[in-house]
């Protein structure tokens, strides 16, 4: 048997020996630093399964989860004192910094007057205008989660035109929705790898075709049996893809000729502007999922429809049996949700605070793009308004399959750790960076600062 020379093996052109021992000498330092943490919660939280709350945070590369003492605007605090720049900010959960101060305030004010009823407050009666103003569809709903929001939407595309299939694109991030559990492999459609649990054939109902490509669109939509596609408006929670110029004409041309509705998930796309990418580039959606910040922290969710969706829903709704709809969740539309998504959505998600994170988010583009031409590295970085990301291969991705190509896990993780131990944080499973209203010049610039030295130790 031969062993394999690491010293010749290249992960985005840096040598797998290199990768590993930066791994271990940043491993190193951070359980140093770290003392309180490894005490409590190095061998796993006590009473949870595989020692964590949920099972992704194991997913993070540190040695161990942070234990977090506190969090406060774009900073994070562990138990042991050590302050993080945060630029995860909870992947978007925290997108507009932690506890921004209208959302708290709204949490002490509705507090003490009840957190869940099953019945409106006066501050619903505000939400809906917001949402029709800030996204431009007519009619919504309060769901607690962007998955909820987005399984509650393709049951209504299902309903509406009575067909079956629902179309994703490979590569795509719509939470856990079943029918988005799908991949394309060796061209073939499958259920997504790794998938717990999932005894169906999820492509029976399901059809997975590249981001991007027109022709492989058109065919899938030919037959006139897909009720919806669900579309993020730039492919993330992977190494991000943009669409190509004119693709989002097609993708809306394509949808109302094959009589199919589309579906605009903005959750992790948010980052664009206030009114999302929807409205900073004019698309026309019929269903519109946002999940995550909309509440600033708060578990919330909303999905709206156009006035042809909801005429054709309500007529349904007319003609088909009673019984539950399979839709809503007891806590869902309660009034703490009600309490901070308006004062996101009245205070936090403003003209003036996005136009503050783009410049700062282009500061950032333009310090990390300047690193990697320094060292020569083969990397590149993509931007789509406030959320940032590198990637540790050349680009510009096109679709699905060049994103899970250009992944680098293992190069990733140890660049994540050094950062970490440089003061900085961001994002686990890919390499995102969020800029918040909250987030300092200074901190975008001991960001870049700290990835210029890792990346310089790496290409030395």
């Amino acid at each position: 048997m031969h062993s394999i020379d690491n010293s010749k093996v290249s992960i985005g052109g840096i040598s797998a020996a290199r990768i590993a021992d930066l791994r271990e000498t940043e491993g190193t330092a951070f359980r140093k630093a770290r003392p309180k943490s490894a005490a409590r919660v190095g061998n796993g939280l006590p009473g949870f399964f595989g020692g964590v709350p949920m099972h992704w945070m194991k997913d993070w590369p540190t040695p161990f989860p942070i234990l977090v003492d506190s969090a406060k605007g774009a900073s994070i605090t562990d138990v042991d004192g050590n302050r993080l720049d945060d630029f995860c900010l909870g992947d978007t959960g925290s997108m507009f910094g932690h506890s921004p101060p209208p959302v708290a305030r709204a949490i002490r004010r509705q507090a003490g007057r009840g957190l869940t009823y099953m019945l409106p407050s006066e501050d619903a009666l505000a939400i809906g205008p917001l949402l029709q103003q800030k996204f431009g569809l007519p009619f919504w709903q309060i769901a607690t989660t962007a998955t909820d929001a987005n399984r509650f939407a393709l049951r209504v595309a299902r309903a509406v035109t009575g067909r079956e299939k629902i179309l994703v694109f490979n590569g795509c991030y719509h939470g856990s929705v079943d029918e988005t559990m799908v991949r394309l492999v060796d061209g073939k459609p499958v259920n997504r790898p790794g998938l717990a649990g999932e005894f169906r054939d999820l492509t029976r109902t399901a059809k997975v075709i590249e981001f991007n490509d027109v022709s492989a669109l058109e065919a899938a939509l030919k037959d006139r049996d897909v009720a919806c596609v669900i579309a993020e408006p730039v492919l993330t929670n992977s190494c991000m893809v943009l669409a190509d110029g004119g693709y989002h004409d097609a993708l809306r041309r394509l949808t109302r000729a094959a009589g199919t509705l589309l579906l605009i998930d903005e959750t992790h796309t948010i980052s664009t502007g206030p009114g999302g990418y929807t409205r900073k580039y004019g698309l026309e959606p019929d269903l519109f999922v946002l999940g995550k910040p909309i509440a600033g922290g708060v578990p919330a969710s909303v999905w709206g429809m156009s006035d042809d969706v909801a005429t054709r829903y309500a007529d349904y709704n007319r003609t088909k049996e009673p019984g539950y709809s399979g839709m809503g969740t007891t806590l869902s539309a309660n009034p703490l949700q009600f309490a901070t998504m308006r004062a996101t959505l009245e205070e936090v998600m403003t003209e003036e605070n996005y136009e503050r994170m783009d410049k700062l988010a282009q500061r950032l583009d333009a310090g990390l793009s300047a690193a990697i031409e320094r060292n020569r590295l083969p990397w590149h970085v993509a931007r789509v308004g406030a959320r940032v990301e590198f990637i540790c291969a050349p680009g510009p991705l096109r679709n699905g399959a060049e994103a899970e190509t250009a992944h680098a896990p293992e190069l990733e993780a140890a660049i994540h750790v050094a950062l970490v131990n440089r003061g900085v944080l961001i994002a686990p499973f890919h390499n995102m960076m969020l800029i918040s209203p909250a987030t300092s010049a200074a901190q975008v610039d001991r960001l870049i600062a700290a990835f210029g030295a890792v990346a310089a130790k790496l290409a030395a």
